[in-house]
This record gives C-alpha cells, structure tokens and sequence, in this order.
C-alpha cells in the first residue's frame, strides 16, 4: 500500500504533509506507517516507515529530525546539521533548506507552520496541556528569531482528536477556568457531569493569539477513522497495551 499524505492548502506552495497511518512496514497494534520510535514496536520496522516518509519528502532519512515530546512549551532550532539525540522539547524552527522538521501525534494536534518570504518553517506537538503552557506562541516567537514575522506565518493543526470524541470530567474544565476567563466556549456538554473539549478549536485560537491570522484545521479526527490515524485514546478505550504514532514534517 502506498502511503497516504494529508495536505492543507494554507501550506500551498511549501513541502509538507500530514501522514496517515496508511502504507508503512508495521504490524499489530502498530499497523502501517508508525513513525514513534518511542513506541514499542520492532525498531527495524519504525526506520523502515521514517525512512519511506522521508523519501516521500524526498530526503535521506537522517534528514527528517523529530522530538523528544514531553508535552511541553520548550522549542528548539534546527541547525544545518540536525541532531543525534532528539531533544526533550515540543516545538523546532528552522531556516535551513533540506531539513524536514517532524511532529508525532496520536490525538494531540500537530501544527505545522512557514513563513515563506522569510524561508522559515516551524512545527509543533499541541496537547491540551502544551497548547495552556504555551508551545504555539513559543514556536512562532522562535519563528520570529530567525526572521519570519508573526502577520506572514501561515500554520495548519493536523489530524487530531475532535471535540465530539474528546469528553473529559469537570477537574478538566477547572483547570480551563483558572487559567482565563472566556475558556468555557471550547467545552460542550457530555454524558453526564462529562463534557467534550474542543482542542482543534483551542489551539486555532492561541494561533490567533500569538499574532497568526492564517491558520486552520484540516478536519480529520484521530479517534473516529481507526482505517487512517492511530489514536490514543481508542487504544485506551480498547485496552491496547501501546498505539502508533503519526508523522506530520514540513521542510524548506
């Protein structure tokens, strides 16, 4: 099976891609393009799915560089030439041409970011608990530091987990409300005392507040297509002892 490449047109014009699940070496819980080598799966199998989506990106592997994800607001650059050990962080900048800055998700939302007349690009791995900390506006001063300005930044927010599958219990919504006023409106009832978050909506507005007017959602939820995304959740939900993960890269 060939792989399956999501794109959004905000990013026309610049080489990204969001990756489905679709076309990779995996088996098992880990079926198809599982590109985490955090994950438990047969190491052999998750270079041989870097190595497939990097020569999608047409690039050496060793040229698609991903994180150390720790649900932070921590953002690095990407320098010429690249890294051995991924750093402990959430976001990564660059300026340099033939990198492929890579973001691994299985239902937080991954957001890729450029500002083309600067040749700046930018990704970012935006859990609920990344998107309150900061990660996006991080990501886009970072942009900023290496030329690119805020105004000109285009970003899109990948496949992630949607409002209608993410319910989560009142604690949740608490820790919203301390944080600002006005949060309640990415929550919507549930079953019960449960209510549904609306993170493609949460991090769509902190893209708005860190100063980027174009920015959005390609609409693929993670949870409800088990055909195309790993999703983490479902795993849960199902008793999976781990789950797959997503690649999303962009690249000058």
């Amino acid at each position: 099976m060939t792989l399956e490449i999501l794109t959004s047109e905000l990013l026309k014009g610049v080489d990204h891609g969001f990756f489905t699940r679709r076309g990779g070496a995996s088996s098992g819980i880990y079926a198809g393009l599982n590109c985490g080598p955090g994950s438990s799966d047969q190491r052999e199998a998750v270079a041989m799915n870097r190595a497939r989506a990097a020569a999608a990106l047409d690039l050496a592997p060793g040229r698609l560089l991903s994180l150390h994800q720790v649900h932070s607001a921590t953002v690095v650059v990407a320098g010429p030439l690249g890294w051995g050990e991924r750093p402990r962080a959430d976001g990564v900048v660059t300026d340099v041409p033939g990198l492929a800055l890579g973001i691994l998700t299985a239902d937080c939302a991954p957001v890729l970011l450029a500002d083309a007349e600067a040749a700046v690009v930018g990704a970012a791995h935006a859990g609920w608990r990344g998107a309150v900390d900061g990660v996006i506006e991080a990501t886009v001063a970072a942009m900023e530091r290496l030329g690119a300005r805020a105004a000109r930044i285009v970003a899109a927010v990948g496949p992630t987990i949607s409002q209608r599958a993410y319910e989560v219990g009142p604690e949740f919504f608490d820790r919203f409300q301390s944080e600002e006023a006005g949060y309640e409106r990415f929550f919507a009832p549930g079953h019960g005392d449960r209510l549904r978050f609306d993170l493609p909506g949460f991090v769509l507005s902190r893209l708005r507040a860190a100063g980027v007017a174009d920015a959005g959602w390609i609409g693929a939820c993670t949870w409800s297509d088990p055909d195309r995304f790993f999703s983490y959740r479902r795993a849960t939900q199902a008793g999976e002892a781990d789950y797959g993960r997503l690649l999303s890269a962009i690249r000058l």
